[in-house]
């Protein structure tokens, strides 16, 4: 019995940690010179959830459900060449934390953007997104907790949109 609760409690600060890494990146930099930083409270995500459900166009999936289940947006772009490879460090060593696994990697003309996803079968309990360029990074933090089927059929149904 100990060991399972020893289990969980570690499970639940696991997530805890996330959520505080990617708040201490956005403290850390969203008050630099020639930084732009977004901050999206679990408050305005309960607003938002008050809101009549709403389906984005062409798409069955109804987009206002996953916001509901969202608990914290952080967004740090970065035009400042003297923090930015300590931004990308902190970054880095959050996704490296074993609990993100790589979704997606494109490379253009000396971009390079990065997703990340952590969750399990069921939920997606975080995404982290990261672009490296020339002059500037740009760090993205969505912690939640989505139903990974309602997530897939959005992004599938957007992606098909574009088509």
């Amino acid at each position: 019995m100990k060991k399972i609760i020893t289990a969980a409690v570690s499970i639940l600060l696991t997530f805890t940690l996330s959520a505080q890494e990617g708040r201490s990146i956005y403290n850390r930099y969203s008050e630099a010179e020639n930084v732009s930083a977004v901050y999206i409270s679990p408050a305005m995500f309960r607003i938002m959830g008050k809101l009549p459900e709403m389906n984005l166009s062409g798409n069955d999936v109804p987009f206002s459900s996953i916001v509901k289940s969202l608990n914290g947006f952080y967004l740090i772009e970065s035009e400042n060449s003297s923090i930015n490879a300590s931004l990308k460090a902190d970054a880095e060593k959050m996704i490296r934390s074993g609990r993100y696994e790589l979704l997606m990697e494109a490379r253009d003309s000396g971009q390079t953007v990065h997703i990340y996803i952590s969750g399990d079968e069921q939920t997606v309990d975080g995404l982290v997104m990261f672009v490296d360029e020339k002059d500037s990074v740009a760090f993205i933090n969505i912690d939640g907790n989505m139903s990974r089927a309602k997530l897939e059929k959005l992004i599938a149904d957007s992606a098909s949109d574009t088509q």
